[in-house]
């Protein structure tokens, strides 16, 4: 019985290891899977483009400074479906937010 006690404890701290890491698995997966709320914490332009032809352009989303991004960020939704970051400071692209904003895009 005493022996039973013995081998029964040591893997005691091994099965409270096995379930910890199981809960800290599953609370990443959650994390991962509301990954769009992670993504507003950041800016989303990385890298961007200096301009774009108006005619590729479906539509465009300006985005102002804010808790999430120190900088101005515009995005534009291509006709291909792809999305293309552009540099607010361009002299093209400003263009473009002007045009946008006449036409009521």
């Amino acid at each position: 019985m005493a022996r039973a006690a013995l081998s029964a404890a040591p893997s005691s701290p091994r099965l409270l290891r096995v379930a910890l890491l199981l809960l800290l698995l599953v609370a990443a997966g959650r994390r991962a899977a509301g990954a769009s709320v992670a993504t507003e914490l950041r800016c989303q332009c990385l890298q961007t483009l200096q301009g774009i032809h108006p005619k590729n352009i479906q539509s465009l989303n300006v985005k102002s400074p804010g808790p999430h991004c120190a900088q101005t960020e515009v995005i534009a939704t291509l006709k291909n479906g792809r999305k293309a970051c552009l540099n607010p400071a361009s002299p093209i692209v400003k263009k473009i937010i002007e045009k946008m904003k006449k036409n009521g895009k």
